[in-house]
């Protein structure tokens, strides 16, 4: 397969994804639920449809290839990819990289989501058997000339040591971050709580943490984002829920709450499920200076205005990246392109 095969099998998936209803893809959702609460079918749905949008367009696809100039690879190499578990198909952009610049993809799946790729690879086999010379699944990695893996700040302890003595990149722990204005309108907060709320807040592009203004009203912010209370009749959620509140109470924490959020002060980024962690600021181009002191644990950067020295992105659009939107702003094509 040439590059332009590539792009058009992949084209081709899109157009299959876009029928969410399609039977089979329904029974593996379901199947990946029964096996992982967390990924609801409509969390799936959602994860399955933004990758249609923002990653599977023949013509976003074909521009973004072309900035790369991408030749043919003389040796085909193999990439060993981890793929992470927290959200359904976190890995799929990895995977379409290695893809698009024509390597073999050996692929360790999180036994989170485990049932979802092994479709999509069959399916598209369908198409092109060739495509086959392209991916393989393992439950061990070996053989490989290259890594790209995924985990928490422990694992990737693990990852550099059995790995660094390849090209790799390994991401650790990431967060994502709101910064407040104060003059958020509703649909800017309820847009706001997507960007906390989606997949109940495990994936590093959620927001975990507020920097608010000093004084800032909470009330308003509260009763905005309890529009997604619904969220609280999802068992595993609502058991978390339940505990922070109770822990809170016991360790006399003081705590905001609006049935379905707990919100703290403190100046950790990561926060634990159902919690959002806040921090005042006094001075926004001061904070835009801590934020850039701590850019390597953020992964993206929420507010309506503008911050000095940060890149920020507008509420609402976190699980939205797009294809040169690259986990951690290490650019894997570039990366792939070096090997």
């Amino acid at each position: 397969m040439v590059i332009i095969e590539r792009i058009k099998i992949l084209s081709q998936l899109g157009d299959y994804l876009k029928n969410i209803e399609d039977e089979y893809l329904f029974a593996v959702m379901k199947q990946t639920e029964f096996h992982n609460a967390w990924f609801t079918l409509e969390n799936q749905k959602s994860a399955l449809l933004s990758i249609v949008e923002n990653f599977l367009q023949e013509d976003k696809l074909q521009l973004w290839a072309k900035k790369y100039t991408l030749q043919e690879p003389i040796v085909q190499k193999t990439i060993g990819l981890v793929f992470a578990g927290n959200i359904p198909l976190v890995g799929f952009q990895d995977w379409l990289c290695v893809f698009v610049a024509g390597h073999k993809a050996q692929i360790k799946l999180s036994e989170k989501d485990r049932f979802m790729f092994p479709h999509l690879l069959k399916i598209m086999s369908q198409w092109n058997v060739e495509i086959l010379e392209y991916i393989d699944i393992q439950l061990i990695m070996k053989k490989f000339d290259a890594v790209i893996a995924t985990g928490s700040n422990n694992t990737a302890r693990y990852f550099e040591a059995y790995f660094g003595k390849y090209p790799n990149i390994i991401r650790k722990n990431r967060n994502s971050v709101a910064v407040l204005m104060g003059n958020e309108s509703k649909k800017d907060l309820l847009l706001l709580g997507n960007d906390i709320f989606k997949y109940f807040g495990l994936g590093c592009r959620n927001v975990s943490k507020l920097y608010i203004p000093k004084n800032y009203d909470f009330q308003f912010l509260l009763e905005t984002l309890h529009e997604f209370k619904s969220i609280v009749l999802h068992s595993k959620y609502k058991n978390n829920f339940d505990y922070n509140y109770a822990l809170y109470i016991l360790n006399k924490t003081k705590f905001q709450a609006n049935g379905c959020l707990l919100m703290t002060e403190s100046a950790s980024l990561q926060s634990r499920i159902a919690n959002l962690h806040y921090e005042f600021y006094e001075d926004v181009d001061a904070l835009g200076d801590h934020l850039a002191d701590i850019k390597d644990s953020i992964q993206c950067v929420v507010s309506k205005s503008q911050i000095k020295n940060i890149n920020t992105i507008y509420f609402g659009q976190t699980q939205q990246p797009s294809l040169s939107d690259y986990a951690d702003g290490v650019d894997v094509m570039n990366f792939l392109r070096n090997l």
